[in-house]
């Protein structure tokens, strides 16, 4: 049932205790898992004071703490995967951008869900796959096995690559003094004077693949990373994202 504040300001969690008949941990817990609303809309801040306005507590709320999760973006060009840029990707992370398609995850939003590191770095130009997570085992595995994990880009040029460049692309490059493992370079497709290439590669590291394609004076129109080890872009539109569904691994 709803209960009216009193005309005083009062922290959201002692009304939530009062009307639930809980502790003030439990009531802070509720209102972390996004089950309290205030005047209709969801309040999840504990220390939020509320005067003269209605509290209620969803029916099936659960007093549980918020977990971890994994969040997949399809980030869109321009923005920076680093919290601190001036477009962080991080801000399209918000309830309303979540994809209704790809996601099957059947988590409930949290703002919790949202205060999160990106492990998958892109170029601030390029669009595509990246992953942000709390889960220790995801982040382990990124971090870890950085150099193992295989990711797939799509990277169109202008213009027409020969044999002989694509040769090249093969070879293992040497970026910034440093030889790199080679990648897997093949032509996706050819039209309209761009010429597509895919790029498999064990590992990601920014600029990588532009250095490469400015040894062969091949100019970059696009760039989209559409999997990284076992997830992929599926269902999922620019500037959207979906959870980790149970099971999903890197």
């Amino acid at each position: 049932m709803p209960v009216s504040v009193p005309p005083e300001p009062v922290r959201l969690s002692k009304i939530v205790a009062e009307m639930a008949h809980c502790s003030r941990r439990e009531a802070e817990l509720y209102i972390e898992g996004g089950w309290v609303r205030v005047n209709g809309q969801v309040v999840d801040v504990p220390g939020a004071k509320v005067l003269d306005e209605q509290v209620t507590l969803d029916e099936n709320a659960v007093a549980e703490p918020v977990v971890p999760v994994t969040i997949v973006l399809h980030k869109p060009s321009g923005f920076e995967t680093w919290a601190e840029g001036r477009r962080p990707a991080l801000q399209l992370l918000r309830p309303g951008t979540r994809s209704a398609q790809a996601d099957r995850s059947g988590i409930r939003p949290a703002r919790q869900h949202f205060m999160q590191e990106c492990l998958t770095p892109l170029e601030p130009a390029a669009s595509g796959l990246v992953i942000y997570s709390q889960d220790f085992r995801v982040r382990r595995k990124l971090t870890e096995d950085a150099g193992l994990i295989e990711h797939e880009v799509i990277v169109d040029v202008q213009g027409d690559v020969g044999e002989a460049a694509l040769d090249r692309l093969n070879r293992a490059p040497v970026i910034d003094g440093r030889a790199m493992t080679p990648a897997r370079v093949s032509i996706s497709r050819q039209s309209d004077g761009v010429t597509g290439l895919r790029f498999a590669s064990k590992g990601h590291w920014v600029g990588r693949i532009a250095q490469m394609l400015e040894a062969e004076r091949l100019r970059i129109v696009g760039m989209r990373r559409i999997r990284v080890g076992r997830v992929n872009l599926a269902g999922l539109e620019p500037g959207e994202w979906r959870y980790f569904y149970e099971g999903e691994r890197v």
